[in-house]
């Protein structure tokens, strides 16, 4: 099992892990993609925020929270707050930090990101501070939220 820095959502039945450098708003933006989905009737739950355990079983990655912080996500600014979670998800996809300054506008296609040793994902880019980032997820990869 690998501790790492992130963010791990899953979206009706689909893991998603936020991923990059401290203060680019993976908790953030992964809390609104939370948000977005119950509103829209999708069931939605935070497996961890900060500090994610993860491994592979399987064939499958699995993102797993410390049992000191689950339910709880920081909101930068405005504090920790509870939230409905599930202890341990499958992750299948890597939320990566997409280029604010325009100079990869286009991502690679199909993408992956290495997590740790053996352990990698399709990877996606989304930019921060976007207001409905669950719809953009939702634009390229419409099998979130089945």
């Amino acid at each position: 099992m690998t501790n790492i820095h992130a963010t791990a959502i899953v979206i009706g039945k689909t893991g998603l892990l936020f991923t990059g450098p401290s203060g680019w708003g993976k908790s953030l933006l992964a809390f609104t993609c939370i948000t977005e989905a119950q509103r829209l009737g999708i069931p939605a739950l935070l497996v961890a925020d900060d500090q994610v355990f993860l491994s592979e079983q399987d064939g499958a990655v699995i993102a797993e929270c410390p049992p000191s912080i689950q339910g709880m996500i920081e909101l930068r600014g405005t504090g920790i707050v509870r939230v409905p979670f599930a202890a341990q998800a499958a992750m299948h996809y890597a939320v990566l930090p997409g280029s604010p300054t325009g100079e990869h506008r286009l991502p690679p296609d199909n993408e992956s990101t290495q997590l740790s040793d053996g352990i990698d994902l399709p990877a996606i880019r989304l930019l921060p501070n976007v207001p409905l980032p669950l719809a953009i997820l939702m634009a390229r990869l419409p099998e979130i939220g089945r």
